[in-house]
């Protein structure tokens, strides 16, 4: 009897993620309850303004863009912020200002429009990964302005919350894991929300290439390839 060909790999197209970003699909856990209260206490803010900080991958967007719906704010990437669109923008009466501490941000149109803000009556939400002492600022008044800023801080995920965003990572992208997968997962891999994204993605991946489902073998294999560092 003659052996059966290999199965064909399938090739992974990096095709979008169906990745919510709607207020039920925001996962609060202890990391982020602060944060998250902050945001909804919105228009009861103490100032103008209020940055979010937390590392890469841990929902700044998300949250930012559950903000921007209630105050019907409009959002804009700091590199593309610069002194000709402040009055623009403070017309809207609500902003977000995305990834400040990315490099590229032009320090005078920030402090301008801040104080275009403030005397409009409107709101103000930054976003970073670093505390502003970190964004490498030339501009002394705007980095005491922001040093005294209201902030909101998201930690790395607790148990709980590394579980449930490993869960939405998989439902978002269509694939059904066994609890067995999740424990396994959130045993061994980093403990945080870029790694959590970083894992699910190569294991989608995995599985389509090798037409297989997302078992304990297949996450052996991500992590080792992933954190080989923690292998063994």
């Amino acid at each position: 009897m003659s052996e059966l060909p290999p199965r064909p790999r399938q090739l992974a197209f990096d095709l979008p993620v169906d990745s919510r970003h709607g207020v039920e699909d925001f996962l609060v856990g202890a990391s982020n309850e602060a944060a998250y209260g902050l945001i909804e206490r919105w228009p009861a803010w103490p100032e103008a303004w209020l940055r979010l900080t937390g590392p890469e991958g841990a929902g700044k967007t998300h949250l930012a863009a559950i903000w921007a719906r209630s105050a019907h704010a409009w959002t804009i990437p700091a590199r593309e912020l610069s002194e000709a669109q402040v009055p623009h923008l403070v017309s809207g009466g609500a902003l977000v200002i995305e990834d400040c501490d990315a490099g590229a941000l032009d320090e005078h149109a920030l402090f301008h429009l801040m104080n275009a803000i403030k005397a409009r009556g409107g709101f103000l939400l930054l976003t970073a990964r670093r505390p502003p002492d970190l964004w490498g600022l030339g501009v002394p008044d705007l980095l005491s302005r922001l040093r005294l800023a209201p902030a909101a801080t998201i930690e790395p995920p607790d148990d709980g919350l590394l579980k449930a965003l490993l869960v939405k990572l998989f439902i978002d992208r269509q694939l059904v894991v066994d609890i067995a997968v999740i424990d396994a997962l959130a045993m061994r891999m980093e403990r945080s929300f870029a790694a959590a994204r970083q894992v699910v993605d190569r294991l989608d991946k995995l599985a389509l290439e090798r037409g297989r489902r997302v078992t304990r073998p297949l996450v052996q294999e991500a992590l080792a390839e992933l954190f080989p560092q923690d292998a063994g």
